[in-house]
């Protein structure tokens, strides 16, 4: 009976939840991979993995930066690897002949997608063609997860949303994540792949870039509350999202390529709160009431949404055993804690 651990292949891995996951698969014993960018070709001309045989760490990963899975840089391995370059895409499945394949790595930040429209739907879907392809060739057994997002529902005729819920995507990314949604189940279909789709709702993270509303407003608590800034500055407080923790979003991602038959599975708390919710828990957390300093600003307003952003996860709930494990308190205070002794540290 062979001993080798499974094998993971990441994309993504250096951002929020890329990391988790990875924190996350090599606590359950997997051979992990990550798919960076920057990494200079392996002296030895024939990949592109950062430790040797003798585990120090090899030329290819110098400058090589990881951002969130910065912290696993010993624990993981490092091929090449660009979106926009489906050639090293292949190679990179080529070179680790994964079990299972979690391509994360995308843009997220939905209103830059109205900025650069066709690089959106070409890293998106692109990508996500380019690596469902190659498993295909190279890989046929092997599984895959490719998120697709809440925002592929947009005015939606209903809410909460579920699986078979008529999508009504607004904006850029959300059509280039319904894109790669749909490609996946097509070629699911004809080819046999063991792919599966998880619509993932809002999730967050200490982890999560500052430009997300989320950590802007557990950043301000928090600066606020040391003195060092006034007030926070916001657009619509009235718009609902469905946030959950990172961290447990990653584990339902994990269970849906444990399954013996690969499905669609959205992926939320079930709950939806205001942006002004989420700042009273975040200023809770620090005595404060958030009233006292939030600033609207009506230029950073959006349209109102006529269909709350909420998604229902029972078929997760039923079928994978997946429950949330992080409330939205838990969420907000663990986001709130660690934006304070971040603060602390550079004072």
């Amino acid at each position: 009976m062979s001993t080798e651990p499974r094998r993971a292949l990441i994309t993504g891995i250096t951002g929020q939840d890329g990391s988790f996951l990875a924190e996350l698969l090599l606590g359950k014993g997997y051979a992990v991979t990550g798919v960076v960018r920057g990494m200079r070709a392996d002296p030895a001309g024939d990949r592109a993995q950062t430790r040797s045989a003798a585990g120090t760490p090899a030329t290819a990963a110098q400058g090589v930066t990881l951002g969130c899975a910065e912290h696993l840089r010993a624990q993981i391995e490092l091929v090449s690897g660009d979106l926009l370059e489906p050639d090293t895409l292949r190679a990179a499945i080529e070179h680790v002949r994964p079990h299972e394949i979690y391509h994360l790595a995308a843009p997220s930040f939905v209103p830059a997608s109205w900025d650069r429209p066709r690089e959106t739907v070409v890293v998106i879907a692109g990508s996500a063609a380019a690596i469902l392809a190659a498993v295909r060739e190279l890989v046929p057994d092997a599984r895959v997860f490719v998120p697709a997002s809440g925002a592929i529902y947009g005015d939606a005729p209903e809410s909460p949303q579920r699986e078979d819920t008529v999508c009504r995507p607004a904006t850029p990314y959300a059509v280039a994540r319904l894109a790669t949604h749909q490609l996946l189940g097509v070629l699911r279909a004809h080819d046999g792949l063991h792919a599966s789709s998880g619509i993932v709702f809002n999730h967050e993270s200490e982890r999560r870039p500052e430009r997300f509303v989320t950590r802007r407003i557990t950043r301000a608590a928090a600066a606020i509350s040391l003195g060092l800034q006034q007030e926070l500055t916001l657009g619509d407080t009235s718009a609902v999202r469905d946030w959950s923790f990172a961290g447990d979003i990653v584990y339902g991602a994990w269970l849906m390529l444990q399954q013996e038959r690969p499905d669609d599975y959205v992926l939320a708390s079930g709950v939806g709160h205001t942006v002004a919710e989420f700042a009273q828990a975040a200023f809770a957390c620090v005595g404060l009431e958030a009233e006292r300093y939030l600033r609207v600003d009506p230029a950073l307003v959006r349209p109102t949404e006529s269909t709350p952003s909420v998604g229902d996860p029972s078929k997760a709930r039923e079928r994978l055993g997946w429950v949330a494990q992080v409330t939205f308190e838990q969420l907000i205070e663990r986001m709130v804690q660690a934006d304070l002794r971040a603060l602390g540290q550079d004072l």
